[in-house]
């Protein structure tokens, strides 16, 4: 049997904290983006005789995790324990204690047998206890930066949110975040709508009349833009999916009786177009090229809900970085490999944004009633291609000797190359350092080792 505490000291008190645990969203806010983990059956929350289920891939095997809560004491505790999967025995122990009048202590406690007797022990003993220290790592860290930001904006009181793109990968992250901190959130979905959902047609007129009343809509659906090669059909698409579905959505706002307060509307830092060295803020003139109209054309769609009265913030998104999809998702596997390596000269800026400060800026911006208009998300230090290929490289100790030609990204992506790949924009958040947002992982180093577990070595 071996045996794991870890402790962390929280910045709210015990009942606080377990509140967070116990509201819905906390279990995927706890899974690690690395780990390929999907929620079967998510039960009754964390209460005695609440049972989870999870099945996690594990290169081609795919386990079924199944874990029954009990020992539930509020404020206090409450323990989950293995019935089928990896382990031989799993037994965890979830502890909140206070540590003074707006702090508390939160203790895992894991007992644990590894399957395989002595040999399990021996050849996979380390490798366990490395996955689990960082896993408990990403955990305590998502939770003291969760709860720090929901007791900032507390004074702001519980919204109704209205979400598109909701199963995203920006969406999939904001929705729990917000659910977490007690906010009521309803899913705008393309399929039939289940409980806590409406269903919509992004070409159709929307019909916001059921949601009359809530407070507001975060509005993140949009097509693919590096799904395939950009024919003519697929830009079509691209336009449609952001700049049609947009406007009918404002229009529908407009239309509400008592519309909402604030309209929170993704956009991309491809308006500004190819740069290269030239510092750009929100103040900056746009670009030209293909993103460039796109990204117009789309926050112009906003106007209707301006009109009405909205605030309405059109968030201008950097690269995403998480292992869950976007661009690190695609090279995550060859630079495993390695071959990875720059794109094209590498010269060329990449400004980024890790998942949770993507999630962490729109609701940054929900809360925020001063700000308004273009707002840059894009971590604080842009990097060239060349630094993050170093960076990435680093981190997962593999060399990175294997360029990609600026010629043969072309060849392989056509004009999405240029757009996607090639083109510099070296951009910083003025917006969002103006209104004193808290960056989770302001440097790319901290990012990638936040999201891919990589702790740095002592």
């Amino acid at each position: 049997m071996q045996s794991l505490t870890k402790q962390v000291e929280l910045p709210v008190t015990a009942e606080e904290a377990f509140d967070w645990h116990e509201r819905s969203g906390a279990l995927d806010r706890l899974i690690p983006p690395w780990e390929s983990v999907e929620v079967l059956e998510r039960g009754l929350g964390i209460r005695d005789g609440s049972v989870v289920k999870l099945a996690q891939r594990i290169g081609p095997l795919r386990l079924k995790w199944i874990a029954r809560h009990h020992g539930y004491r509020y404020g206090k505790c409450f323990h989950d324990t293995q019935i089928q999967g990896p382990f031989a025995r799993w037994e965890h122990l979830h502890a909140f204690s206070s540590s003074g009048e707006t702090a508390a202590t939160l203790t895992d406690q894991i007992e644990y047998e590894i399957p395989g007797g002595l040999l399990g022990r021996v050849f996979g003993g380390n490798l366990i206890r490395r996955k689990l220290d960082a896993m408990f790592d990403y955990r305590h860290h998502t939770t003291t930066d969760d709860l720090t930001a929901h007791k900032r904006y507390q004074a702001t009181g519980k919204l109704h949110v209205a979400v598109t793109g909701a199963s995203g990968l920006v969406g999939s992250t904001l929705v729990p975040l917000l659910t977490t901190g007690g906010h009521r959130v309803t899913k705008l979905v393309r399929r039939e709508a289940r409980e806590g959902e409406l269903s919509w047609n992004p070409q159709d007129d929307f019909d916001a009349a059921p949601l009359d009343g809530l407070h507001a809509v975060i509005h993140l659906a949009g097509e693919n833009i590096a799904a395939s090669r950009w024919t003519t059909k697929v830009k079509d698409k691209i336009r449609a999916s952001r700049v049609v579905a947009t406007r009918k959505v404002c229009e529908g706002l407009a239309r509400m009786q008592s519309p909402p307060q604030c309209l929170v509307c993704a956009s991309a830092i491809g308006i500004y177009g190819d740069r290269g060295d030239e510092v750009l803020t929100e103040a900056s003139e746009v670009g030209q090229g293909f993103l460039s109209e796109v990204g117009q054309q789309w926050e112009a769609a906003t106007q209707p809900a301006r009109d009405a009265g909205i605030r309405v913030v059109n968030l201008r998104f950097g690269v995403i970085l998480s292992p869950r999809g976007g661009a690190l998702a695609k090279m995550l596997l060859p630079f495993r490999f390695g071959a990875g390596g720059r794109v094209g000269s590498g010269k060329q800026y990449w400004s980024w944004i890790s998942i949770d400060d993507a999630a962490g800026a729109i609701y940054h911006a929900l809360m925020t009633n001063s700000l308004a208009g273009p707002v840059n998300v894009v971590a604080p230090q842009p990097v060239t291609n060349l630094e993050f290929t170093i960076s990435l490289g680093r981190i997962l100790n593999r060399p990175t000797i294997a360029p990609l030609p600026a010629f043969a990204a072309r060849l392989a992506l056509g004009e999405m190359a240029n757009d996607l790949l090639l083109a510099s924009c070296r951009v910083l958040p003025h917006q969002l350092i103006a209104s004193d947002y808290q960056f989770r992982q302001p440097t790319l180093e901290a990012a990638l080792r936040h999201i891919l577990g990589r702790p740095a070595t002592v």
